[in-house]
């Protein structure tokens, strides 16, 4: 009887822990925006290209946009590099200067919004699901392959940062994707966990878990989401809060990003971890590591080398997260991906 009691006290105070999260005011976490760009409009897509198609696709009933970037000559099929950006970002910010390069080299690019973000449909706004933005990119890859421009068989996943390990998924599930390509990625979850956990220690966590609660239940409930910052000041309440993160964000954001995401994204994870995926992957890889990283771990990639073996292709470069995007750093990195695409994207063209 002792025991029926005390189970009953017990979840009555989870049940009254779980009204005050959901339903209480004065949970609100105080917005982080940029008082300006850090580096300026050199970052950002132009408003309009003439090679710059706009695109639109639909996945489970939601139009996802994005731009398509074509080289000046299709007469014959050309190869397609999707590009995915990281955590939060939108099609605006960073991609432009990639896509622009790929197509003086001949390559066709795909850069798009995935659902809840950006210029796409899909609500609530500011919704991150990794298995949503996962199905968004295996309906990028679906599109473009119907495309009359593309071939199909010479088709690349590109990521970055939170979205660098999509391409090793789609690889593993999809044998007719030519290769890979991941930069500064979160590749690994548990060796990139550790790196936070040190940095930010359990009692952050805990507060995030609890506004992760508190946002996931009042969707069951139908009540608007509660949301926090994508990036924040260094201790403050926000999804990334590494030093240097949030002027780093500054640095690349485009015009429809929002610094603000909903709280459940840490309970919608759904066990992804691409290093598991690493030995299904049968096509080159290549990883470009930044040495400095503080939001993903260099153990993370080069765990994630090994898991591939003689498939991966490792860079490193004596830099920082957000460092790899611009200047010579931009440009080594982008010479040493072009080197790879076209010895595995052109050197199979019929």
């Amino acid at each position: 009887m002792l025991l029926l009691y005390g189970l009953g006290g017990l979840l009555g105070l989870i049940i009254l822990y779980l009204a005050i999260i959901i339903f209480m005011p004065g949970f609100k976490v105080p917005e982080q925006p940029f008082s300006e760009l850090q580096i300026g409009s050199d970052l950002l897509a132009a408003d309009s290209l003439p090679f710059r198609e706009d695109v639109s696709f639909d996945v489970n009933g939601m139009q996802i946009r994005g731009w398509l970037y074509l080289p000046d000559s299709t007469v014959a099929a050309v190869p397609c590099i999707i590009l995915n950006t990281g955590f939060g970002g939108t099609k605006d910010m960073l991609l432009e200067n990639y896509a622009l390069r790929f197509r003086e080299a001949g390559f066709a690019s795909l850069a798009f919004d995935y659902r809840h973000f950006g210029e796409s449909e899909g609500e609530p706004r500011q919704l991150f699901t990794i298995q949503d933005q996962l199905d968004d990119c295996r309906a990028a890859i679906a599109f473009v392959r119907q495309r009359p421009e593309i071939d199909a068989r010479r088709i690349a996943v590109w990521g970055t940062s939170a979205g660098g390990g999509y391409g090793l998924v789609m690889a593993a599930e999809d044998a007719d994707i030519a290769c890979v390509y991941a930069q500064c990625a979160g590749l690994d979850s548990q060796e990139d966990g550790k790196l936070a956990l040190e940095r930010n220690g359990w009692g952050y966590f805990l507060r995030l878990f609890m506004h992760a609660q508190r946002d996931k239940g009042r969707s069951r409930f139908g009540l608007p989401p509660h949301k926090i910052p994508i990036v924040g000041d260094t201790g403050t309440l926000a999804m990334v809060v590494a030093p240097g993160a949030k002027e780093g964000y500054a640095s690349v954001a485009g015009s429809s990003f929002t610094n603000e995401v909903c709280a459940r994204a840490i309970l919608t994870t759904g066990g992804y971890n691409p290093i598991k995926k690493a030995p299904e992957v049968k096509c080159p890889v290549m990883i470009q590591i930044c040495e400095h990283d503080n939001l993903v771990s260099q153990n993370s990639a080069l765990n994630t080398a090994r898991a591939l073996g003689e498939r991966a292709e490792v860079r490193s470069y004596p830099i920082g997260h957000f460092d790899i995007y611009i200047g010579a750093a931009f440009e080594q990195s982008i010479a040493d991906q072009l080197d790879f695409f076209n010895r595995h994207l052109m050197a199979s063209s019929p």
